[in-house]
């Protein structure tokens, strides 16, 4: 692979999209900035991200989640009370059984948003690999 190859690869797999911002942004406090990365933290865990893609299909019971996930009921129960607390998703009580859905749906947006990204930037990494 040449070095212009190489360098190209590097930028598309490196590529952030450009900051094209008609405004600036006002300016976020260090405590704003640690409640943003928690929120991010709680999108760091896979079985949490495997959660969420079950309820985009609709609200489930832990019981579903987990046949849905293929997780544990205590990994289930955990995770679910995580993404709670981040506000992610919701729960509500229908007698003895909890039901999970998606309170923030600006979280799918950004799932697809993310996921669209990386489809984007592993296509052009095969592209530039294959010389197309």
């Amino acid at each position: 692979m040449s070095l212009y190859t190489y360098s190209k690869y590097l930028q598309t797999l490196f590529h952030i999209m450009p900051a094209a911002r008609k405004k600036s942004l006002p300016p976020v406090s260090e405590e704003a900035l640690a409640l943003i990365a928690s929120w991010f933290r709680t999108l760091s865990e896979p079985s949490r991200l495997k959660i969420l893609r079950a309820l985009e299909e609709g609200e489930k019971n832990i019981t579903e989640l987990v046949a849905s996930t293929g997780l544990t009921q205590a990994n289930v129960s955990r995770h679910v009370h995580s993404l709670v607390d981040a506000g992610m998703v919701g729960r509500r009580r229908e007698g003895l059984t909890a039901i999970c859905f998606i309170a923030d749906p600006s979280i799918t947006e950004l799932c697809d948003s993310v996921c669209n990204n990386l489809l984007k930037r592993l296509s052009n990494q095969v592209k530039n690999l294959s010389g197309a």
